[in-house]
């Protein structure tokens, strides 16, 4: 019989010890294993936060710039009518004839911009009334329009729309070929023109003739401003805040 080799002959099966791990160090991986999930839930919270914020202050951006494009839409529509002011500022609100957007033909608006509380806050707020095809719902929109900028009611507020938050704003008009405050007396002049020198208003100038006929009382109306400026003050924390300031002119006009 063959023998085998001195060295295959002395060759054992190598016994290995397994150890498994031991309690502390399974506690220590639970402990990282928690610190990265919670590190990584901090980061997806942080940057899920980071683009709601974003996209909040986009859509406010939005929501300004297209207040600020019907604000100049509101202007270059403005309609005049006989006997019926087509601007007013009041100090509060500035109030607007004009007429739709088809043009000529169309049905008139009322609309209103002005600056109120709500939950919001301190805000932009635009009014429009319903399409007006009479003169007794444009006189009654016209009055709607103020009530509603001083003390507005439940059915008032159902036709205001939010615009942005605002601190502040302020109404300039240009005329005369300088701005001014619209409240001065600047936005009247006289309607009807002086009539000619007669005896008897020559007579009322002179005192020492008492049979001088009173001379007749000049009317006043409203006359546009070649253009109105719009000072905005908007609160720290929007997606735009301070001044903002916004000119329109009238077609035609360059300069200001």
């Amino acid at each position: 019989m063959q023998r085998l080799p001195f060295a295959m002959s002395r060759v054992h099966p190598t016994v290995r010890l397994q150890r498994g791990f031991t309690l502390i160090e399974l506690l220590v991986a639970l402990v990282l294993m928690a610190v990265m999930a919670a590190l990584s839930w901090r980061g997806f919270d942080a940057m899920q936060r980071n683009q709601t914020s974003l996209a909040r202050h986009a859509q406010e951006v939005l929501t300004l710039q297209n207040g600020l494009a019907q604000w100049t839409a509101d202007l270059e529509a403005l309609e005049t009518q006989p006997g019926q002011s087509s601007m007013d500022w009041d100090g509060r609100a500035l109030r607007l004839l004009r007429r739709g957007s088809q043009g000529a033909g169309e049905a008139l608006y009322v609309v209103a911009w002005a600056q109120g509380q709500r939950t919001q806050g301190s805000v932009w707020l635009r009014w429009s009334s319903p399409p007006l095809t009479t003169r007794a719902q444009l006189l009654a929109a016209w009055s709607q329009a103020a009530l509603w900028a001083q003390n507005p009611g439940d059915a008032e507020r159902l036709r205001e729309v939010i615009i942005a938050p605002m601190s502040s704003w302020q109404i300039v008009y240009f005329r005369g070929g300088a701005w001014s405050n619209p409240l001065s007396s600047a936005d009247q002049v006289n309607a009807a023109p002086a009539a000619p020198a007669t005896p008897a208003s020559a007579a009322q100038a002179d005192p020492a003739k008492p049979d001088a006929a009173p001379a007749k009382a000049q009317t006043k109306t409203e006359v546009l401003p070649d253009g109105v400026r719009l000072v905005l003050t908007l609160p720290d924390g929007a997606a735009i805040s301070g001044t903002l300031t916004r000119d329109w002119s009238r077609a035609g006009l360059e300069g200001l």
